[in-house]
């Protein structure tokens, strides 16, 4: 006897999930987790902070971008929730006035944490790719590392893995270098 074919997660399933979840639709499943822990928190919202000025607002940098916390992908049957998301205003000239986003961004940063680490990489990266998005990084708070991938026909090339106090100065953001010790907690 066959098994019954599995439903489709819809938007309206994702509306249901209690507001102190991150839940996002990824190969037709609902994938929910809990808000993001206080070291997973300080090295995104360190790291867009070090990017606004220079690269969303034009202070000490050349502009030109807009750095987003969380935003809603709306990725052809996909809806992904990234820790940070940068567009080049060259292609997103104004922001969307819905609560997401249908053009996929120049830029993702997914910070890794034990219970998303697996489908960030897994399953994720391959959407971003697939869409489009130019250059990924991965943070991990836990050994302090950084890895910077370039999309390349579609495949992720990783450029470089940097970790504890090294500097930053990467694609697409390689106008400015900072150190990378600045996004974490300790």
């Amino acid at each position: 006897m066959a098994e019954p074919a599995e439903r489709r997660a819809t938007y309206e399933d994702l509306l249901g999930v209690p507001a102190h979840f991150v839940a996002e639709i990824v190969n037709g499943r609902l994938v929910t987790h809990p808000r993001p822990a206080p070291r997973h928190l300080q090295a995104s919202s360190s790291l867009g902070g070090e990017l606004d000025g220079p690269f969303n607002k034009g202070r000490g940098g050349p502009g030109g971008w807009w750095i987003l916390d969380e935003p809603e992908l709306h990725l052809g049957p996909h809806i992904l929730v990234p820790d940070l998301a940068g567009w080049r205003r060259t292609r997103l000239p104004s922001l969307p006035e819905t609560a997401w986003f249908e053009l996929a961004p120049d830029w993702v940063c997914e910070v890794l944490s034990p219970g998303t680490a697996v489908g960030d990489r897994a399953e994720k990266l391959p959407i971003y790719a697939e869409h489009g998005v130019a250059h990924v990084w991965l943070i991990d708070p836990q050994p302090q590392t950084l890895e910077a991938f370039e999309n390349n026909a579609g495949k992720w090339r990783l450029l470089t893995t940097l970790n504890n106090q090294d500097q930053i100065s990467l694609p697409p953001f390689d106008a400015i270098a900072f150190d990378l010790s600045l996004l974490w907690a300790d």
